[in-house]
């Protein structure tokens, strides 16, 4: 049940220091160029420019620690009867790269590029989106001195989480197929016989998209949805939250929604 978590505790903490500090480079980077093209200085970011600070923040920190994340793919499906037996994250990074290439650190990296930028785009412009709104129309008593509590803004990321993790699962589902390319019992076929089954070979993130419809279903793009949603939506939403707080604790003036 934890195969594979000290590689992800170990992937986690600069890809999440990557990503918000990108986004917050990138939405100031943003905000200027929009107060110089539209000529008005008190001017802020729109939902749909939100979004688009959200991908790039994403887009940098996945490409930093992608083969962390594919290493740990590796360790989390591996059984005794896999080809390989990786003991830990620097004998899979070492295995991997002696045996397969740097290249193959990086298998699945475009599917997982195009999934990030609705997945964490749509994270922050939610997340933030929404306690704009909150904070404008105070509906419910949830608003007390334009502050949200910590219940609600959890609620915030709640919802933002939800909406990022369902509209990019199916591209996640693309790109651990695509790592685990080479694996023989990673994903099989029924041969041509139709008593055996072959190992499936993928070429690249269409003709993986292309064969899991046809062999399994469209359905198949979203296997796993559920234990998916139970880890990333509290995940998202404590992120989320713990970042705005803990900024509060060291005096960091600036918060995501400014």
């Amino acid at each position: 049940m934890f195969k594979g978590n000290g590689t992800n505790c170990a992937r986690i903490i600069p890809n999440s220091a990557v990503k918000f500090f990108s986004y917050e480079e990138a939405s100031k980077g943003i905000l200027y160029l929009y107060r110089q093209q539209s000529g008005n200085e008190d001017a802020q970011l729109t939902p749909l420019l939100r979004l688009g600070a959200g991908a790039c923040a994403g887009i940098i920190a996945m490409s930093a620690t992608y083969p962390m994340d594919m290493v740990r793919g590796r360790l989390t499906v591996q059984t005794e009867k896999s080809p390989h037996q990786y003991r830990g994250i620097f004998h899979a990074l070492s295995t991997v790269l002696r045996e397969e290439g740097p290249r193959a650190l990086y298998k699945g990296w475009l599917p997982s590029v195009i999934g990030v930028v609705p997945y964490v785009g749509l994270n922050f412009a939610v997340y933030e989106s929404l306690k704009d709104w909150l904070i404008k129309r105070k509906p419910l008593g949830l608003v007390e001195d334009s502050e949200l509590g910590v219940t609600t803004r959890l609620a915030c990321g709640a919802a933002a989480g939800t909406i990022g993790q369902t509209v990019a699962y199916p591209l996640d589902v693309i790109r651990r197929r695509m790592q685990m390319v080479g694996w023989k019992d990673a994903a099989s076929v029924v041969t041509g016989d139709g008593k055996n089954k072959a190992p499936i070979e993928y070429n690249g993130m269409v003709d993986t998209f292309r064969k899991t419809v046809r062999y399994e279903g469209f359905g198949a793009l979203y296997k796993g949805l559920v234990p998916n949603s139970v880890k990333v939506v509290p995940s998202i939403a404590i992120a989320f939250v713990t970042y705005e707080l803990v900024k509060d604790v060291l005096g960091v003036e600036l918060r995501i929604s400014d």
